[in-house]
């Protein structure tokens, strides 16, 4: 695997393979010396014209950790202000001598473009493109989810026989995007509850169930419940009639994490808007896996890197 462009396109036992280096990684990360020289000699170029906190910083990170020489570039400052195009940049970072590109970018499908047009021979990173996917979102949510519901027997296994719920911003979400597709992939089955105006017109093909509420979406008992942030930025006014409305129907108040029961997690890609989507209580619990998936985020990432190279376990 040259590039991870998706969720999609990984099969079953792929992810499980990803998911079981990523425990590799995750215990390379509780030694002394947190390193490997995997990547010694190797340059890789982060390239992030959308803001991020967790996901640039994971992937500096990983790369540090498996000995690659780190660039970061964002479009603030650079001379995309003076019009050069994505196609210049990206053969310009090559030239540098960048051998894997880890891109985000506000345009849906822009990897897939980098990739099937030529523009450059490096290891491409889907980082999150738009509202289309986040596939190491996906993989490290997945992990943190095996971690937790399998305890120490989870190398080798899927997620066959889980319950999930997605709350929330559905429409405009590439994490729901690339969960989804991954943990269908996994065996898990998914629920999503959002309100109509937030959820995609093509919904029904993804093969998911569809709940109105999220109380309607907890009657099915879950294991998970993944709860996504409102995101104010790629919306106007309307989608739903307020902020109250918007956390009495689909918020995971304390009262619901009592009703999910004490073996059932709560999950939230951050960033949070808390006492919206999410409780401060729910958020701090111990149910919750909000610091946990910020951890894993690194050891994923670096399995990722070490599989598009060509490593395998």
């Amino acid at each position: 695997m040259k590039h991870l462009l998706s969720a999609a396109q990984l099969s079953r036992d792929e992810a499980v393979a990803i998911l079981d280096t990523t425990l590799d990684m995750a215990e390379v990360r509780t030694r002394a010396i947190k390193k490997l020289p995997t990547l010694r000699g190797k340059t890789v170029a982060n390239v992030f014209f959308e803001d991020s906190t967790r996901t640039r910083l994971s992937f500096e990170a990983a790369a540090m950790a498996l000995g690659a020489d780190v660039t970061t570039f964002t479009a603030q400052g650079s001379s995309v202000s003076k019009g050069e195009s994505l196609k210049d940049t990206l053969q310009t970072l090559e030239a540098m001598g960048a051998e894997f590109i880890v891109l985000r970018h506000a345009h849906s499908g822009v990897c897939d473009t980098v990739v099937n047009s030529g523009w450059v021979d490096a290891h491409v990173i889907n980082a999150g493109d738009g509202t289309h996917e986040h596939p190491t979102q996906a993989l490290l949510d997945a992990f943190t989810m095996r971690t937790r519901l399998h305890g120490d027997v989870s190398r080798g296994r899927d997620l066959a026989g889980f319950a999930v719920v997605i709350v929330g911003d559905i429409l405009h979400s590439r994490v729901a995007r690339s969960n989804i597709w991954l943990l269908r992939t996994l065996g898990a089955s998914v629920t999503v509850a959002a309100p109509q105006t937030l959820l995609p017109r093509e919904i029904e093909s993804w093969g998911v169930t569809v709940e109105s509420t999220l109380d309607d979406a907890l009657d099915a008992e879950p294991n998970v419940v993944m709860t996504l942030r409102v995101q104010k930025e790629r919306m106007s006014s309307g989608y739903f009639p307020s902020e109250s409305e918007f956390s009495a129907l689909w918020g995971m108040t304390s009262a619901r994490l009592r009703r999910i029961g004490e073996n059932a997690i709560v999950m939230h890609p951050g960033p949070m808007n808390r006492g919206l989507e999410i409780a401060g209580a729910v958020a701090d619990s111990p149910q919750s896996t909000v610091t946990d998936q910020v951890a894993n985020g690194v050891a994923t990432r670096m399995a990722v890197l070490y599989t598009v190279m060509g490593g395998s376990r």
